[in-house]
C-alpha cells in the first residue's frame, strides 16, 4: 500500500468516526454470540464460500467472485478464514503487503489494485510460508478479530472463505457471523454426493441458507479441437444439486490460464470473463 493510500483511507476513517459521534450505526450480529461489526464499518451482504473437503478450488471460486463483483461496480472485501492455508493474498498479488493498525483498536485491511479489501493470516505472518500452528481457540479469536476490528467501511460484499470440512473454525463463523447464504464448492469424483451433503448438512443445522453449488475442475477443453472433455468421469454436479434441492449456478474448467493468472497474483486484471455467470447472478440477485 502507498502512502498515498494510507493516508485516503485515514481520511476516511477520521471522517467516519466524526459521523459516528453525530449518529451511531447499528452494530450487526447474528444471535447471542454474533460478533459484531465496529460502528465504522458496514457490511450489506456476507457470502460463505464453503466445501466439505479440501483441495477442491474454494479460494479459487472466492477470487473469481470477488473479480466479477468488483469488476460490476461493487465495494468488495474478503475474510480469509482458512487461516491455517491462506491462499487469497497470493492470488491477488499482495502478498508483501501486510495489515497495519489504526487507532490502537481497528486494523487496516491491505487493498488490492482493483480495491477488493482483504485480511489473511499470511498478511500478519513474517513470512507467508511461515507455518501457522495454531490451536482452536486462537484461531476462533483471529476469526473474531478479523470480523470485529477491522475497518472494512462500506462493503456491499464480503466473501468469507471458509476452511474446509466441518471443524471448529467453519462452526464458529457459521455461529457468529451474520452469513446470509453460501456456495458450495466440488470437484467431480464418486464421492461428491457424500462431500457436498456434509456442507449442506452443516449448513442446515446452522439454519443457513444454500445459494449453490459450483463444480470445479469440470472439464477440460481440448486447445486443438475445442473438445470438452471430462477427466474426471461424467460431472454429477447438477444430479447432486437435483438430490439435495439446491442451484447448480457452474461449472469451472481446468484451465492453464486460470492457474497462470492466480499464480502470477494478476486475477483482477486478467481473469476471462463470464466463468460463474450464474453464482454472480444468484449472489447480486439478493439486491433486486
Amino acid at each position: 500500500m502507498t502512502p498515498e493510500e494510507e493516508e485516503a483511507i485515514r481520511r476516511e476513517f477520521e471522517a467516519s468516526r466524526k459521523e459516528a459521534h453525530k449518529q451511531e450505526r447499528p452494530q450487526q450480529s447474528q444471535g447471542p454470540d454474533g460478533f459484531e461489526l465496529n460502528m465504522f464499518s458496514q457490511v450489506k451482504h456476507v457470502i460463505g464460500i464453503v466445501s466439505g473437503k479440501g483441495g477442491v478450488g474454494k479460494s479459487l471460486v472466492t477470487g473469481i467472485l470477488a473479480t466479477e463483483l468488483m469488476r460490476a461496480g461493487k465495494s468488495v472485501g474478503i475474510l480469509d478464514a482458512d487461516i491455517t492455508g491462506p491462499s487469497i493474498p497470493k492470488m491477488f498479488g499482495i502478498s508483501s503487503q501486510r495489515i497495519a493498525a489504526m487507532d490502537e483498536h481497528l486494523l487496516v485491511p491491505a487493498v488490492t489494485d482493483g480495491g477488493i479489501k482483504v485480511v489473511s493470516t499470511n498478511l500478519i505472518l513474517e513470512h507467508e510460508s511461515d507455518p501457522v500452528l495454531w490451536r482452536g481457540p486462537l484461531l476462533m479469536g483471529v476469526i473474531k478479530q478479523f470480523y470485529e476490528d477491522v475497518y472494512w467501511g462500506e462493503l456491499d460484499y464480503l466473501l468469507v472463505d471458509m476452511p474446509p470440512g466441518t471443524g471448529d473454525v467453519a462452526l464458529t463463523v457459521f455461529q457468529s457471523l451474520p452469513i446470509e447464504g453460501v456456495i458450495i464448492v466440488s470437484s467431480p469424483q464418486d464421492l461428491v454426493q457424500m462431500i457436498v451433503g456434509k456442507a449442506v448438512n452443516m449448513a442446515a443445522m446452522m439454519e443457513v441458507p444454500v445459494i449453490g453449488l459450483v463444480e470445479n475442475m469440470s472439464y477440460f477443453v481440448c486447445p486443438s479441437c475445442g473438445e470438452k472433455h471430462e477427466l474426471f468421469g461424467p460431472s454429477a454436479a447438477q444430479e447432486t444439486a437435483d438430490h439435495f434441492g439446491i442451484n447448480m449456478l457452474g461449472r469451472l474448467p481446468i484451465d492453464p490460464a486460470i492457474a497462470k493468472v492466480c499464480d502470477a497474483g494478476t486475477i483482477e486484471r486478467h481473469l476471462p470473463a463470464h466463468l460463474l455467470d450464474g453464482a454472480l447472478e444468484a449472489i447480486t440477485g439478493r439486491d433486486a
